[in-house]
């Protein structure tokens, strides 16, 4: 893993990681003209005659909202808007970088109870907010709204706006560990429907794992929360997690659980499951173990217990194989989506997206490609089930599945 200094990367930093670029000169009266006053009063009328135009008299088209209350900062929790904008800014450059898109921070202050900038999200003002912003872009992606706040914003933002609302904390590692799931399962020559899944951590990550595992096929899935498992007696669930509630005994335990099973996916903290659970899995299993930056137990602990055996690992972190990293779905599953005008990302359209991302690992990598990761030895097998971020194919293939899923499913508006 690369090492760096405080000094880098307050050096990266400065200034800001975003900046206006015109595409088109302003160098003489003429140009004026034409970008300003008198000239800007005729796309200015055609619009409100004809609002659809506004995808192609603006920058609509290709633009896209990265909106956060700063409640949940990546590993770091509730530190406000303003300590946000260093992420949204840097979710906008991946847009940029990955898959051509101008995306633009937009932290959100006083969107809490009560309109103060601490304490619980208030999911009223972030949704006003949001619609009193959206006629300017062509998608939003929510970041870093903290559970169970961020499920009412997105579901209610999808309904009442005619642009996709995409919340990456909840779809972005869902996308990707399914691909993942998807190409363990083909090594393990099981269908989805036939493998044993065991998911710790019932927020906003792990429901919506769940979610899209069953989407993409998989029936028998128990999940556990910091209470125990979902169990359908409870009274406690939330209306998201109660969709993943089973009829066993509220007393079973991970190791139960475990026991037999295919899959153990990890989204909740370190070190909460050993070697011994793992050894009480099925033949040939699969951890992924995706808590950051230290996982629900390490790849060396599992090495450690299963010595010979063979097994797949996954992390969420880019120092160990199979890294389970949101870059590989979020900036094109919203490429896929712009690129048809579609209303929303539907969960056709996030399958798809994962399906694609399963098939693009099983094919040879290029050679230009493998340079870029020394030491890795990038071959479809037990260490190589999901593709590489600078894997250029990537910008092909999967807005192109995510466009036709967005076609099939009717919410291309071209």
């Amino acid at each position: 893993m690369s090492s760096y200094t405080k000094e880098e990367v307050f050096a990266y930093h400065h200034g800001g990681k975003v900046a206006l670029q015109l595409p088109r000169p302003l160098e003489n009266q003429r140009d004026l003209t034409l970008a300003y006053t008198p000239g800007v009063a005729l796309p200015v009328k055609e619009i409100a005659a004809n609002p659809s135009a506004a995808y192609e008299l603006t920058a609509k088209r290709n633009t896209v909202a990265v909106v956060s209350d700063g409640t949940a900062i990546l590993g770091l929790g509730d530190l406000g808007a303003k300590a946000s904008i260093p992420v949204m800014e840097g979710k906008a450059v991946l847009f940029k970088a990955f898959a051509g898109i101008d995306a633009w921070p937009v932290p959100l202050g006083a969107c809490r109870m009560d309109g103060k900038d601490t304490g619980p999200t208030d999911p009223e003002r972030v949704i006003a907010a949001v619609k009193a912003i959206a006629p300017m872009y062509g998608g939003i992606n929510l970041e870093d709204i903290a559970s169970p706040a961020c499920f009412e914003i997105e579901d209610r933002l999808d309904a009442e706006l005619d642009i996709p609302v995409f919340h990456d904390d909840q779809w972005g590692t869902a996308v990707i560990a399914t691909a993942g799931v998807m190409n363990f399962a083909f090594l393990k020559g099981k269908a989805l429907g036939d493998l044993k899944v065991v998911i710790n951590g019932a927020g906003a990550a792990g429901t919506r794992i769940a979610d899209m595992l069953k989407a993409a096929g998989v029936k028998d899935l128990t999940m556990f929360d910091i209470k125990g498992v979902l169990a359908s007696s409870r009274t406690d669930l939330s209306r998201q997690n109660s969709v993943h509630a089973r009829d066993v005994a509220p007393t079973m335990t991970r190791r139960e659980a475990m026991t037999g099973a295919d899959i153990f996916i990890g989204v909740s903290a370190a070190n909460v499951i050993s070697g011994e659970d793992v050894l009480a899995m099925a033949e040939f299993p699969a951890i992924f173990a995706m808590a950051n930056p230290d996982p629900e137990i390490t790849p060396e602990a599992v090495a450690e217990a299963m010595k010979d055996k063979p097994y797949v690992m996954v992390t969420g972190r880019s120092d160990y194989p199979n890294q389970i990293n949101n870059v590989l779905g979020f900036p094109y599953l919203f490429r896929g989506a712009l690129d048809v005008r579609a209303t929303t990302i539907n969960t056709a359209m996030k399958v798809a997206a994962a399906n694609a991302l399963a098939m693009l690992a099983r094919e040879s990598v290029p050679e230009d490609v493998a340079a870029l990761y020394p030491g890795e030895n990038l071959v479809f097998g037990r260490n190589y089930i999901i593709p590489k971020p600078f894997d250029r194919r990537l910008k092909e293939r999967i807005p192109q599945a995510v466009a036709q899923a967005a076609r099939a499913s009717g919410v291309a508006r071209i």
